[in-house]
């Protein structure tokens, strides 16, 4: 399994903050949000690489990260790929980065894919478990009672196992309050259709609007996931973000409690 990372987004909606320096790499309780995100990667058996997928403007970011993750000791290898764009107007799009990675390694194994710039309290060795048992494609699936919120991101209806029934990128009028966040595994079996639905001109940016129509033409489920997620989309939603991290965090301390030492 190949472990993609997608954080070759521009947050604009983050200036000043991220004018120089890309959004997974600002730093929460003394540590990099993407480094949150890395230590749960870890946790998965099957991950043989880590890719992480950036733009040209910040690619020598993320190598100096990746270089000092390794000499840290990082568990798993860590390739940086530059899709080579510049700005929000030129940009691939997290689906199109996708079909970057698949097409640069050619990719023929299953993928877990992750939003590189959200904090999660979810564990990822859960719902890879959950991936196992079903054999299906597995989404992450929280529980949000802000209808504003929701109509942010994807929303689902799911049966009593977890079999997506339908699901909406950022309905107007929820139908339910079930929200999928960016984390996703795929089988292999899977990866042809990245590249058709691309090829059918559907939207290449939102991540989640891939498994919108993939529900469709086979079948997909969401683990039912404890814990939350949270775009951080704002200065304002950012200093608060770090001046309660230790309240976000304190459900998760007998699994990171060495995150929250550092």
């Amino acid at each position: 399994m190949i472990a993609i990372l997608l954080v070759a987004g521009y947050a604009t909606r983050l200036y000043p903050l991220t004018i120089n320096t890309p959004k997974p790499l600002l730093p929460v309780a003394g540590r990099a949000m993407l480094d949150y995100i890395t230590d749960e990667i870890e946790t998965l058996p099957d991950v043989t690489r880590i890719c992480l997928v950036t733009n040209h403007r910040f690619a020598a970011d993320f190598e100096k990260w990746a270089q000092d993750r390794k000499e840290a000791g990082t568990l798993i290898p860590i390739t940086v790929l530059d899709d080579g764009t510049t700005s929000n107007e030129n940009r691939l799009g997290a689906i199109g980065d996708i079909r970057f990675v698949m097409d640069e390694l050619n990719l023929d194994e299953d993928i877990v894919v992750v939003a590189g710039d959200n904090l999660f309290t979810y564990r990822m060795r859960d719902m890879y478990d959950f991936f196992r048992a079903t054999g299906k494609d597995t989404l992450v699936a929280i529980q949000v009672q802000d209808i504003n919120q929701l109509r942010k991101l994807a929303v689902a209806t799911l049966d009593i196992n977890g079999k997506v029934l339908k699901m909406v990128e950022k309905p107007q009028e929820p139908e339910s309050d079930t929200a999928i966040y960016a984390t996703y595994f795929y089988r292999r079996e899977t990866l042809p259709l990245i590249r058709q639905y691309l090829e059918e001109g559907n939207t290449p940016d939102a991540p989640g609007y891939f498994p919108a129509w993939l529900y469709l033409r086979q079948a997909v489920y969401a683990y039912r996931a404890d814990g939350t997620c949270i775009d951080i989309g704002t200065p304002e939603n950012y200093r608060d973000v770090c001046e309660n991290f230790n309240d976000l965090w304190s459900s998760r301390k007998d699994y990171a409690g060495d995150l929250l030492s550092d």
